[in-house]
């Protein structure tokens, strides 16, 4: 009887504390948080092997050399919503599904710019069909130095990543009473595909605009993220994966017109962002155990 009673006063206690343990503020990264963000971007590519087939061609360019094409700072661009996108951005939205972890899905809007004057090695066949005799021949690793008049390759309008990503996120400390401050940083993977605007300048033909979902991306991010009275922030992001471009397509009314090539790349991001906690508390987190 007495060992009875002794349970019915733990339960009682247990429930009662159940319903009555206060709730804390949900943190940053807790589950049950979601956030965005938008921001600017420069990145860089390593050399790539350029295979360039369309009808009277078939040519690889082996060593090309490109470059990003940022936009020079000009707050009527980069403040007004007409013109935001034409800069190379980064714009990303998630949700952390469990504490630490979020899921997030954004657009990393990139520009890859094919070098002018590019020393490269030919191979391949061009025609004298293709309109340009000066091109046509047969190439075996031949050197030559590319000029942007006769030949020209860039996703301008983008080299779009569309992508998924994986994060962890750890806060190491706070600032103030009511947390004004966090620092956190974060580490994640992504992967998706990537979805490009081309334009092709070859034997007197300059195609603009040619759109394509190309190939896929595989990368890995880190960076600090600053976080101010709990709901804002600023973060910077080191980026750098792989990119494998398997069709790109050159000119828009013919599918069998392409380039391919696969590359590394490295990215450098600034944005700002917000957080919204969907469950503003956390429940009873030091419930005592039995």
């Amino acid at each position: 009887m007495k060992t009875l009673l002794i349970l019915l006063i733990g339960l009682t206690s247990f429930v009662s504390y159940s319903q009555h343990a206060p709730k804390k503020q949900k943190h940053s990264t807790a589950a049950g948080t979601l956030w965005g963000y938008w921001g600017y971007n420069r990145s860089a590519y390593s050399k790539s092997n350029m295979r360039f087939v369309g009808p009277g061609y078939d040519f690889t360019m082996k060593g090309a050399v490109a470059h990003d094409n940022p936009s020079p700072f000009d707050a009527t661009v980069y403040f007004n919503p007409k013109k935001i996108t034409i800069p190379q951005f980064n714009a990303r939205v998630g949700y952390y599904f469990r504490n630490h972890y979020a899921i997030s899905f954004g657009y990393d809007h990139m520009k890859y710019i094919f070098a002018d004057n590019n020393e490269v090695y030919l191979s391949g066949e061009i025609s004298p069909e293709v309109g340009d005799t000066s091109w046509s021949g047969v190439y075996s690793e031949e050197p030559i130095t590319t000029d942007r008049n006769h030949f020209h390759y860039e996703n301008s309008d983008g080299l779009n990543y569309l992508r998924f990503e994986l994060t962890r996120s750890d806060r190491w400390f706070t600032v103030g009473q009511n947390e004004w401050f966090a620092f956190t940083t974060n580490i994640g993977v992504g992967l998706g595909s990537l979805l490009s605007f081309n334009d092709f300048t070859f034997a007197g033909r300059k195609n603009m605009r040619t759109i394509s979902m190309s190939g896929y991306g595989l990368s890995l991010h880190a960076g600090p993220r600053f976080e101010f009275f709990r709901h804002a922030f600023i973060q910077t992001n080191f980026s750098g994966g792989f990119m494998h471009q398997l069709k790109v397509r050159t000119r828009p009314n013919d599918p069998g017109s392409y380039a391919r090539h696969a590359y590394g790349y490295v990215s450098f991001e600034t944005v700002i962002g917000f957080i919204l906690y969907i469950r503003p508390k956390n429940g009873c987190n030091t419930c005592p155990e039995w």
